[in-house]
């Protein structure tokens, strides 16, 4: 059957070279069991079509006692199939020491998938992404030096990765369709192509499956844009989108003549400290669906349940934006396994494409819900009083990987000889500091806005410095995954009107929370504590429910529930509340520990019968100095100016010659649909070879409007790599709808040449802010400050 047959009534077609020429997917050799296999132009199940209706699902953000009830329900809306990633640092905390018990057990997920009726895509990585720490890579690979190891075929990780994969196949290859189990195919890396292209990469990782025993067709996923760039034949290669799938669709027919698949097809989004929540549309996702399934094609919703990021495992966007616990994803399935409207709809879309004689379950009832009378946390303990008396000596502070320390709460210490007033400096901060001098606070280090700096007061004696250094999360896209966390030496102080001079000798002491979030031994007291404490209370529960804790008079910091890590919490939101599974409460006295990093405004927690998902509280957030950014393009020639084409798509633009410069300014001066709104889903610069420059270091030095107030808007979407989130001049709230011009400026954190830049437009149909015009400047002094 030609293509062009599957798709004359579907609701977009292919070009008319679209696989002209290509050969058939299982001509290159690739495994092909009698069970399951790929066609021309369908998966095989049996020798007969197969159309995956698949759904993500991560079973570590699901409690395992609830992972029966949230399949069914995909089971319900008309899913066939469940994907899953491993995070490889889930399993592999500390290095040589896999754990696949309890909550890790992989192979017990796979089965009761099975049991429920659904088949399993397997993406073990090694890298997955998924707003998970570090992206899945585990955090002791960090104590190689470098910044340009990590998922690339040096020994350093492609030893370990390798070691990885063949764990994974010992636990989980007996799981394959070939050997009567659930897995039908199993993904090879996570969105390469966005990161590298070096195909040698990726042909490693395919024989590491290979030697792991895994015999079912392995795949590779890319952005829609992305497809191309690092497709080979041994691999099938499926399309991400979150609109637009005919052309997806048309990406994949041009390089490979197979079964056309969305490995991720986006619900909603996910959630970041200090932005509002998140949500996907209902209409245009259900008509993408539809017109999938009408094309023959076959996809995978990310997410179809997003869960909880439970513990610490959260992760973090680039530049550095740190993910919430909450892992709802406004998706059809919501974080306690809740439905409405939007899985009605889903299911409503599926529920035609359904083969002949299939039928759809009811889906099982929600589990029961409580709420908890409010309870006082009465006892405490400051941090200080808690770390261990053993200390490391160093004479400049390393990144704290480098003394085997893998996340927590790290306390400097160093003794400052009497002098004048003057500013402490450190080379970088991972991730946010309190700075005392003789135990008053003088104030802070922000890793968010590159905040290294702060000032110091006389001294008339010799005082002493103190700096508690709590870690977030590991950023888990990018380049930016080389992640290391503490206070980055060398750390200088620099006296009113003198000279730089080092701060050497300092005393190191960590609370390492390790994998799971352990607790060290606490010394609780009756009362409050000043600062940086942990708190105690409890309450009484009659019987096991579910309920959402109200952190929202609370400041930063974790919860642990009866021992158990329960999450991170921030009041800055949207997230204002925990998601506590019934299943991890007792009958009788529950214990609540909670560490608090700024202070509550009030000591109490109520357990709630729903949870706050959109609520900011941008006023709880540390202490920021007011901005003094002034745009200074006044007799700055551009380095370019030009018109960019109208629709989605990816445009390169090259420069006349290079321009050398520190900041880099994208001047909107008007849209396609003539309103005054500017909007760019990715920019990226270019060097002389047309490759993208290194992003790692770069922030937002100004921009003159930016949507927060209706949804998240902000500039920093424009350098953050997802092409599904966008920067946005503000609508809403003082300062909204502004006329052109607008301008966005980034500081690339050193002088670089650029050649030119790439930019991506807001992606959908009937989208404000696609610019026009526009005009490029490069210089070193675009913003000043003063």
């Amino acid at each position: 059957m030609q293509r062009r047959r599957l798709l004359r009534d579907g609701a977009f077609t292919l070009g008319a070279g679209a696989m002209g020429g290509l050969l058939p997917w299982t001509a290159y050799g690739q495994a092909a069991s009698p069970r399951f296999s790929i066609g021309p132009h369908d998966f095989l199940l049996d020798g007969k079509a197969l159309q995956i209706r698949c759904g993500e699902m991560h079973f570590a953000r699901v409690p395992r006692e609830y992972w029966s009830h949230r399949l069914k329900l995909l089971k319900a809306m008309g899913l066939n199939t469940v994907c899953a990633y491993l995070f490889w640092n889930y399993h592999e905390w500390r290095a040589g020491r896999y754990d696949w018990a309890g909550q890790r057990d992989a192979a017990e997920f796979c089965r009761l998938a099975q049991q429920e009726g659904l088949w399993v895509i397997l993406r073990p990585g090694p890298y997955a992404c998924a707003e998970w720490e570090m992206g899945g890579l585990p955090w002791w690979l960090l104590k190689t030096p470098g910044d340009a190891f990590l998922r690339t075929r040096d020994p350093a990780y492609l030893e370990p990765a390798r070691r990885w994969l063949q764990e994974v196949g010992r636990v989980l290859a007996p799981m394959q369709i070939t050997r009567g189990g659930p897995i039908l195919m199993v993904q090879v890396e996570n969105e390469y192509g966005f990161f590298g292209d070096d195909v040698g990469y990726l042909r490693s990782l395919r024989q590491a499956l290979l030697d792991a025993k895994f015999d079912v067709p392995l795949f590779q996923c890319n952005p829609t844009n992305a497809v191309a760039r690092t497709h080979i034949p041994e691999l099938l290669s499926v399309a991400n989108f979150g609109s637009d799938p005919g052309a997806g669709f048309q990406a994949l027919a041009a390089v490979q003549q197979g079964p056309l698949m969305c490995g991720e097809y986006y619900s909603g989004w996910f959630d970041t400290w200090g932005a509002p929540h998140r949500r996907g549309g209902v209409e245009g996702a259900t008509a993408d669906i539809a017109a999938m399934l009408k094309a023959n094609g076959s996809f995978s919703l990310y997410m179809a349940h997003g869960g909880t990021t439970f513990g610490l495992w959260g992760g973090c966007d680039r530049p550095f934006r740190p993910d919430t616990t909450s892992y709802d994803y406004d998706a059809p399935i919501g974080e306690a396994g809740w439905i409405g409207a939007k899985f009605a709809a889903y299911r409503a879309a599926i529920t035609p494409f359904l083969k002949l004689g299939e039928t759809l379950p009811a889906p099982p009832p929600r589990m029961p819900v409580m709420a908890i009378r409010a309870f006082e946390m009465k006892e405490s303990v400051a941090v200080a009083a808690s770390l261990p008396a053993r200390a490391i000596r160093a004479r400049v502070p390393l990144p704290i990987e480098q003394y085997d320390i893998s996340r927590g709460l790290v306390a400097y210490r160093v003794t400052l000889p009497p002098g004048p007033a003057g500013v402490l400096e450190a080379a970088r901060v991972r991730d946010l500091a309190w700075i005392a001098l003789d135990g008053k606070p003088i104030g802070t280090f922000d890793t968010r806005d590159r905040r290294y700096k702060v000032a110091l007061p006389a001294r008339a004696n010799a005082a002493v410095l103190e700096i508690l250094l709590y870690t977030i999360a590991r950023v888990n896209f990018g380049p930016e995954v080389h992640d290391r966390k503490g206070l980055h030496g060398p750390v200088t102080f620099t006296p009113e009107g003198g000279v730089s001079q080092p701060v050497e000798d300092w005393e190191i002491r960590a609370l390492d929370f390790d994998a799971d979030g352990v607790l060290p031994p606490l010394q609780f007291r009756r009362g409050p504590s000043k600062g940086a404490a942990f708190w105690r209370g409890g309450f009484t529960a009659s019987h096991p429910a579910d309920t959402f804790l109200d952190m929202s008079s609370w400041g930063q910091g974790i919860v642990w529930i009866n021992g158990r890590c329960l999450g991170r919490y921030w009041s800055i939101g949207p997230t204002q509340t925990m998601y506590l599974p019934g299943p991890w409460l007792r009958r009788g006295h529950n214990e609540v520990v909670v560490l608090d990093l700024t202070g509550p405004t009030r000591a109490r927690i109520a357990g709630l019968r729903a949870p706050i998902l959109d609520r900011l509280q941008r006023e709880r957030d540390l202490p920021r100095p007011p901005s003094t950014a002034r745009l200074q393009l006044a007799g700055v020639r551009p380095a370019h100016e030009g018109e960019f084409a109208p629709g989605p798509q990816t445009q390169d633009v090259r420069f006349a010659a290079p321009v050398a410069g520190r900041q880099f300014c994208l001047e909107s001066l008007d849209a396609f649909d003539g309103k005054p709104y500017a909007a760019v889903a990715e920019l990226a610069l270019l060097d002389a070879d047309g490759k993208p420059i290194d992003e790692s270091n770069w922030t937002i030095a100004y921009v003159d409007s930016e949507e927060s107030e209706r949804e998240d808007g902000g500039a920093l979407n424009a350098i953050n790599g997802q092409n599904s989130d966008y920067w946005h001049t503000a609508y809403s709230g003082a300062g909204s709808n502004r006329a052109h011009p607008h301008q966005l400026v980034i500081d690339l954190g050193r002088s670089v040449a650029v050649s030119g830049m790439r930019y991506v437009p807001r992606q959908g149909q009937d989208v404000t802010g696609r610019i026009r015009r526009y005009r490029a400047y490069v210089g070193d002094a675009l913003v000043s400050h003063g």
